[in-house]
């Protein structure tokens, strides 16, 4: 009963609207795409592991096809605060677990590690320790990647470390907040500025606000800062909390959650840096129930273009441990619902996506959007309904018109991302398809065939359906 409300306001929304209007130029709200827009995390510890699936080479060149760019990687996470460089390590990492599905609290890694990143086809950050306050090592770590990694874009020092204890070793027995933080990340960046340049990742939040260290760090270490990083999740797995699919999957509440965020990247672009979700996923914690299915990847399509739209440049989503990952796009052997969302939306950009803008008002579940051209013309148009569908009872679909196309008449192709219902999983043998076959091997290569659905265009305007918990792409 709890739907009825929102697909009534969908419905109403659709209804008043009548039909809507395709700018023949990117709208004032557009907002313009970084060719790396959708990009990876992996926590650091498992990242030797990841580079021996052969889902993560084939998955990230999927994406990097469609968007015509690699996916930047950020090699770091919890493991960094608890890692130690070892130059004398002949083995890429070493660390002892009771269990594979275990994170390690203490692990070494040595330039191997590095000659490892350095072969990722995309740009690199790494994170590095600052936890354990031992800089001369991080120093050495640091140097090490500047020297052997011809794709390093940034070093980040330190994870979260809005959750370093007083008791931290880089507190000092002098306590923590988030002013005696960013003197530390100052005092870091500025020493070791020298000898690796203004390479640094800043920040690196996941509940402290960015904009505070952004207008207090100081000119000489704001100089050595090349990006700020905040970390995003919009709902929390940790200690057995529960998730709530139908809330992540919403439209309205996604722009709601995302708008959050604007004022932080506002602030980091005035002051000439980048702004990232330098670790993002659905779930805190390697994501709960939530994090492996169909509506994920719906959340994925409409959390990246939100957050694009207010001036995120790029989403870093995280993978943790190799098996013991809810929210991880593959695994061993194993391509996850999640990755059709972020293929699908990277389909929709292209290689040719210069800006998108949102088309619908953001109050209700039926998601709308268009990307332009570099010569500002529309190109694509994506209609993505929210309204959750678990599979019982009849399923429920939205109409929507589009009016102002260049062409009077003829036909446009489409393509669908469906599956049965929301909480599809294809790790449990749910059928996901994009264009109603294609889907993706254990190893992340495309398989079956991708086709299009015909839709007519008459008077300069067309009209598609959509499921609930469905997607589409409309080529204009």
């Amino acid at each position: 009963m709890a739907r009825l409300p929102i697909l009534f306001a969908a419905f109403l929304w659709l209804r008043q609207a009548n039909a809507v209007a395709v700018p023949s130029s990117p709208p004032a709200n557009a907002a313009t795409v970084d060719p790396s827009l959708v990009s990876v995390s992996i926590e650091f510890f498992a990242f030797p592991g990841y580079t021996q699936l052969s889902g993560t080479s084939n998955c990230l060149a999927n994406l990097a096809t469609l968007r015509g760019a690699q996916p930047a990687i950020r090699i770091g996470g919890t493991t960094q605060d608890r890692a130690t460089y070892d130059p004398n390590l002949q083995t890429p990492v070493n660390y002892t677990v009771a269990s594979p599905a275990d994170a390690p609290t203490t692990l070494t890694y040595g330039p191997s590690f590095l000659t490892l990143a350095s072969q990722l086809k995309g740009e690199v950050t790494v994170g590095l320790n600052r936890q354990l306050n031992n800089q001369a090592n991080s120093l050495a770590a640091g140097s090490r990647a500047k020297q052997s990694m011809g794709n390093l874009f940034a070093i980040e020092l330190g994870n979260e470390p809005d959750l370093y204890a007083s008791s931290s070793p880089i507190a000092s027995g002098t306590g923590w907040s988030q002013s005696v933080d960013i003197a530390s990340e100052a005092k870091w960046f500025t020493a070791m500025a020298p000898a690796l340049g203004n390479i640094f990742q800043g920040a690196v939040y996941l509940s402290w606000n960015t904009r505070t260290l952004v207008s207090s760090i100081g000119s000489a270490a704001l100089s050595a800062i090349k990006t700020i990083s905040r970390h995003s999740y919009p709902q929390s797995a940790c200690g057995g909390a529960s998730t709530n699919l139908p809330s992540l999957m919403s439209h309205s509440g996604i722009v709601s959650y995302v708008s959050q965020y604007k004022a932080e990247a506002s602030a980091a672009h005035g002051a000439g840096k980048k702004f990232f979700l330098g670790e993002t996923n659905s779930a805190t914690c390697g994501g709960g129930g939530i994090s492996p299915t169909f509506g994920a990847g719906l959340w994925i399509i409409d959390y990246v273009l939100q957050s694009a739209l207010i001036g995120v440049d790029r989403l870093y989503f995280h993978h943790g441990t190799i098996g013991n990952c809810a929210y991880c796009w593959w695994g061993q052997n194993a391509v996850y619902s999640p990755y059709y969302g972020a293929v699908f939306v990277s389909e929709f950009l292209g290689t040719d996506g210069a800006k998108v803008a949102m088309l619908d008002d953001g109050s209700t579940a039926i998601a709308i959007y268009a990307v332009y051209s570099a010569s500002n013309a529309p190109l694509r148009l994506l209609i993505s309904n929210s309204n959750y569908f678990d599979g019982s009872g009849a399923r429920t679909s939205a109409s929507v018109a589009f009016t102002g196309l260049s062409t009077s008449s003829g036909t446009k192709q489409a393509k669908r991302l469906t599956a049965p219902n929301a909480t599809s999983r294809v790790d449990q043998g749910a059928p996901v398809t994009i264009g109603g076959d294609g889907t993706f091997g254990t190893n992340c290569a495309r398989a079956g065939t991708e086709n299009t659905e015909t839709v007519a265009v008459s008077g300069n305007a067309l009209t598609v359906t959509v499921q609930a918990s469905e997607a589409l792409i409309v080529y204009l």
